[in-house]
């Protein structure tokens, strides 16, 4: 059932492999037009690594694994429901920017009994050894553990190509958008905005639907 006593949220999603910039691109999309970007690492990263689902979470992140579908669901929701009561998300008035979140089809289901999924950002790295090299410094520069050895991210690579790229078949392919994430950051945001400007330029009460037949995204190089 949906969140009680609030708007249903209505969200775009935010897929790609890890090292693909959705943390960025999303903290960029959000500050230019006033969305609520929501990052499910973030919420993992900061429990306390003393609390049952922090000490859950460490034992999956350093094997390079997902966290159980039924714990990262109820992890997120108490935490969404946070955002509204503190009045830090709005979600009458904002659009919901969704990353890392569902992970696994079993979690795109769940999260239908609470929100509208209006759109898809998918950003896309074929060459694996760019994303190896983008986690590994940001590794250094974030003291991440959970980046910090080469096998633990090609594990996690390995989980985002067999796991999360099929909950993409789980949505209307007229929602997903694809673009490369190979470029800069900034010509990645630009792609981004130009493609899917249609839904990030407006707020969730005011949203028409496209004609997606005239709309066509950048090509991937």
């Amino acid at each position: 059932m949906p969140f009680s006593g609030m708007h249903r949220p209505q969200v775009v999603l935010l897929f790609g492999p890890p090292g693909a910039g959705k943390g960025t691109i999303g903290q960029m999309i959000c500050a230019a037009g006033n969305h609520f970007h929501l990052s499910s690492g973030n919420i993992f990263r900061h429990l306390s690594p003393e609390s049952k689902n922090g000490q859950l979470f460490h034992e999956y992140a350093g094997k390079g694994k997902l966290v159980p579908d039924e714990v990262t669901f109820e992890v997120w929701k108490k935490y969404t429901r946070g955002l509204v009561d503190t009045n830090r998300y709005f979600p009458g008035q904002q659009l919901l920017l969704l990353d890392g979140i569902p992970r696994t089809t079993k979690q795109a289901e769940m999260l239908d009994q609470f929100v509208d999924i209006l759109h898809i950002i998918v950003l896309d790295i074929f060459n694996e050894d760019v994303i190896l090299k983008r986690i590994l410094r940001r590794a250094q520069i974030e003291k991440r553990s959970d980046d910090a050895e080469e096998s633990v991210i090609r594990k996690r690579i390995e989980e985002y190509h067999t796991k999360t790229s099929e909950v993409l078949k789980h949505y209307d392919k007229e929602k997903v958008f694809t673009y490369s994430a190979e470029n800069r950051p900034i010509e990645v945001l630009r792609d981004v905005l130009v493609g899917s400007a249609f839904i990030l330029k407006t707020g969730p009460l005011h949203i028409a639907p496209p004609d997606v037949s005239l709309i066509e995204p950048p090509p991937i190089p």
